[in-house]
């Protein structure tokens, strides 16, 4: 059975910083090909970086610069840490798993497969 579970979401003041994980059971984790997620109220599910199963990263405009995605293969676990959060961050955060790797289709829902419950992320003014 395949699990995917985020974690890490909470409440922080503008300017602060979180890290999300996310564990992945039931798939080699290794040969996977990752992606986070956000879905902010009112608004359509939003792509935000992807990485390869060999480590190559890609990150869309909107969270350049402010969010690193990485991975842990010993443990399982993608990570996301997000730096100088604003109001606009808040969102429902997901991360997903792929087989296939394409940084142009990074953003698109379709090509995942396996998507964990969310985590929920505030960033208050």
């Amino acid at each position: 059975q395949v699990q995917v579970e985020e974690s890490g979401g909470g409440s922080v003041q503008a300017g602060g910083s979180l890290r999300l994980s996310c564990t992945v059971s039931g798939l080699t984790f290794n040969a996977l090909n990752m992606g986070w997620f956000r879905l902010a109220p009112g608004k359509e599910r939003e792509g935000l970086s992807c990485v390869s199963w060999s480590g190559n990263t890609y990150n869309l405009a909107s969270v350049k610069g402010r969010f690193t995605i990485s991975q842990d293969n010993a443990k399982n676990t993608l990570y996301l840490q997000m730096n100088n959060l604003k109001p606009e961050d808040t969102a429902l955060y997901y991360c997903a798993a792929r087989a296939a790797w394409d940084p142009k289709d990074c953003d698109q829902l379709y090509t995942y497969g396996y998507w964990g419950q969310g985590t929920q992320v505030t960033v208050s003014s």
